[in-house]
């Protein structure tokens, strides 16, 4: 079989690890009657270990020359159904297919594209149940609030989800060895159930206004919002129990949500 060189500008750094092969499908606790959409297959490594639980796998590779070594590789588990390729870009795909449908996401993703990924399928109409997926080690850190301190990146996710580091893949677990070490990470119980009683944009516009100046407590930087709905902050925080000396990476995602029903009337 041909042996396909990563390409540079696609991202493209292969998985060679066994170990975290297996771990990204303990993790999604992928069983034969699954559906997996997985993005950027590459050479198959990740699909085969998808495949031999007995899932059923629509991967989605934009890279060309990786198309026919993917056909081949997976003749019998296409022309069984178990198998479907699509020849594509994710960000531009119309997830229609999988309107109807309870599925997992998993992907070795070129890591310039995560925020994209993230917001495609957290935000959009369409979410799988799982999501396991290859991130820069610095990113799940954030994501899990590692250090105690939320951000904007981590609440977004958290709006959604239950993020969880799995394990952490050392730079050398790769073809091409990127420049910085990688992990696992696990969102669970994805769903937009925080969202019955507020709206996504009137969230997010607090969450954002939170964030806006690092060095600012909360309550001075939602005054502006607060002030356009006629709306006593102080008091809100008071109310909510929340400190006027608080910062914004110091509150939950619950914390976010009562703010939200207060300041948005």
């Amino acid at each position: 079989m041909e042996r396909i060189i990563a390409k540079k500008s696609l991202g493209q750094n292969f998985l060679k690890s066994k170990r975290a092969l297996s771990e990204i499908i303990s993790a999604g606790e992928v069983n034969h009657d699954d559906l997996v959409l997985e993005i950027g297959p590459g050479q198959g490594a990740l699909t085969e270990k998808i495949l031999e639980t007995g899932a059923k796998v629509i991967a989605v590779e934009k890279d060309d020359r990786l198309i026919s070594l993917l056909n081949e590789k997976f003749i019998k588990e296409t022309n069984s159904g178990q198998f479907t390729l699509i020849h594509g870009d994710i960000l531009d795909l119309d997830l229609a297919f999988l309107k109807n449908s309870e599925f997992k996401l998993i992907a070795n993703i070129p890591y310039y594209i995560t925020g994209l990924i993230f917001r495609k399928f957290l935000e959009g109409n369409i979410q799988p149940s799982k999501i396991v997926i290859m991130v820069q080690k610095e990113i799940a850190d954030r994501i899990i609030a590692r250090d105690g301190k939320e951000s904007l990146l981590s609440i977004s996710v958290k709006a959604y989800g239950q993020p969880k580091k799995i394990m952490k893949v050392d730079k050398e677990n790769f073809s091409p060895a990127p420049k910085v070490d990688s992990a696992i990470l696990l969102i669970d119980k994805i769903s937009k159930k925080i969202f019955e009683n507020i709206t996504e944009k009137d969230f997010f516009e607090v969450v954002k206004a939170g964030f806006s100046h690092k060095r600012k407590v909360l309550v001075a930087n939602l005054k502006q919002i607060a002030e356009k709905n006629n709306i006593d902050i102080k008091k809100e925080f008071f109310n909510l129990k929340i400190g006027e000396k608080v910062r914004a990476e110091d509150l939950k995602v619950e914390n976010w949500v009562e703010l939200t029903k207060r300041l948005q009337n």
